[in-house]
């Protein structure tokens, strides 16, 4: 199949969509407070609504730059531990595979209570959402690495230390690549529910400011935005990985 027909058949779905929204606001009667019509959510994206927006769109991308970096680089860290060491996966496994088990939403009342309403308790949920999947990739591609190649490395009496970034790392690289790129996804998703449940700025807090007041043409703009930057950034993220690991199959990094 041609690229171009990929496109078409990919944008045929959108694109019957909103054919039936458009039918179904202009010759239905359904009050624009449930559902606005199509060009009533495009006009939020001009004017005062749309610096409105902007605002709080770039307050959840910066947290969300700050709990992803921090729970790639825990879940980078403690995933070679468990991977490279029995005593460490001994002690650590039982426990981070049961907090696993506990929703990421059933965890923020009890962050709020921790850390307030402000920044600390936006960053701690989207720590606690994306460390678990670079975690798990991170020590499975660990744990996983090719005993041929150990092999080697012993024969060459390298260091524990020189193994780990000579070897472990290398071949794990792929699978870690692809829990960073899973743990991004799930960050923007959970800065957007934290917002929703407690905020005072965000795109999550805009939209339930919006709800307040009836303005669904400003819930759905933000809602097309949220998945326009999740696309955006899954797909950034993918085209790095195939630049930094170019030897992963390409269906990989999507």
């Amino acid at each position: 199949m041609k690229h171009w027909q990929k496109i078409l058949l990919g944008l045929s779905l959108p694109a019957a969509i909103l054919l039936a929204w458009w039918l179904a606001t202009t010759y239905g009667d359904i009050p624009p407070q449930i559902l606005p019509k199509p060009q009533s959510v495009l006009a939020v994206y001009g004017g005062e609504d749309a610096s409105v927006l902007l605002g709080h769109l770039l307050i959840s991308l910066w947290r969300v730059v700050q709990g992803f970096l921090l729970a790639s680089l825990l879940g980078v860290v403690f995933g070679s531990l468990t991977g490279v060491s029995r005593v460490a996966k001994s002690i650590l496994m039982p426990t981070l595979t049961a907090i696993r088990q506990i929703p990421m939403i059933a965890w923020i009342p009890l962050l709020i209570l921790w850390c307030g309403i402000g920044e600390a308790s936006k960053i701690a949920i989207i720590v606690l959402a994306a460390f678990f999947c670079v975690f798990v990739n991170t020590h499975a591609g660990i744990a996983e690495t090719p005993e041929n190649f150990l092999e080697v490395a012993r024969l060459y009496r390298l260091s524990k230390l020189r193994t780990f970034f000579g070897v472990h790392l290398p071949s794990a690289l792929p699978q870690i690549l692809t829990g960073l790129q899973l743990g991004l996804g799930v960050s923007w998703m959970a800065v957007v529910a934290s917002e929703l449940i407690s905020a005072t700025s965000g795109i999550g807090y805009h939209m339930s400011d919006a709800r307040v007041f009836m303005r669904s043409d400003i819930v759905i703009a933000c809602m097309l935005v949220i998945g326009l930057v999740g696309i955006a950034m899954n797909t950034a993220l993918a085209l790095l990985f195939g630049l930094i690991a170019p030897w992963k199959p390409k269906g990989a990094h999507k």
